[in-house]
């Protein structure tokens, strides 16, 4: 299968090199590719610029957002989450239409400090505004309750421990949770939420795992919903 990967950041290169390892087609998408491949310096948590990241992942593709949207005939959506919409209006309604969108996306803000708040929260999430902005989307929340590496390598973490999926088509669903299963994840792992305004609940999780996060010192950890199957 084609893939796009929207958002050449630590969380996009890891899944665009998961999909590709798998033999699919990636194409990763981003603002300005020549501009992206001009840095030079480590990004905020000290990751390599994307050029070494691109240079040993020679069958990926680097394209604009729109460029890799009209690629992929999924679309993930691995942007920051306070330009998230921005990007997806971007790559274009028109490349979205009738595609699996997997938001893999935080609604992370910044803009007053460490540690960061949620926005927006309890009455709306990232998932919602984009099936809202892109209705012909098949929108699917997955994913954004783990550091990127358990993503795709959930064998870090040992012992059961879940993934959730949130939307309102169900053969996205069903398509999502397949490709997480090739990932690593065994089907009883995978819970589903519910519509698309579950996600509200996914993203929210965010806090405590920070908190986690700075406790035990990494982030090969996950949450486990005990007796869930």
């Amino acid at each position: 299968m084609r893939y796009a990967v929207l958002g050449t950041g630590i969380v996009g290169r890891t899944i665009a090199a998961k999909l590709a390892s798998l033999g699919h087609e990636v194409a990763i998408g981003t603002r300005g590719p020549q501009a992206t491949l001009a840095r030079t310096e480590p990004d905020a948590m000290g990751n390599p610029p994307f050029a070494t990241w691109y240079a040993d992942h020679a069958s990926v593709r680097l394209r604009t957002f729109a460029e890799a949207a009209a690629f992929g005939e999924t679309v993930v959506n691995a942007t920051a989450g306070a330009v998230s919409l921005d990007a997806l209006h971007t790559a274009g309604s028109d490349n979205l239409a009738g595609k699996v969108l997997i938001d893999v996306t935080n609604a992370l803000d910044f803009s007053g400090g460490m540690p960061p708040t949620l926005n927006p929260v309890n009455t709306d999430s990232l998932g919602e505004q984009a099936q809202r902005a892109f209705p012909d989307a098949r929108v699917v929340k997955t994913l954004n309750t783990m550091n990127c590496v358990v993503m795709v390598e959930p064998g870090r973490v040992t012992g059961a421990h879940n993934v959730f999926v949130s939307g309102d088509d169900a053969g996205a669903k069903k398509q999502v949770s397949e490709l997480l299963v090739s990932f690593g994840w065994p089907e009883s792992s995978v819970i589903d939420l519910g519509g698309i305004e579950t996600a509200r609940g996914a993203e929210m999780l965010l806090p405590i795992w920070l908190r986690l996060y700075g406790n035990l010192g990494h982030a090969d950890f996950n949450f486990h919903i005990a007796g869930a199957r």
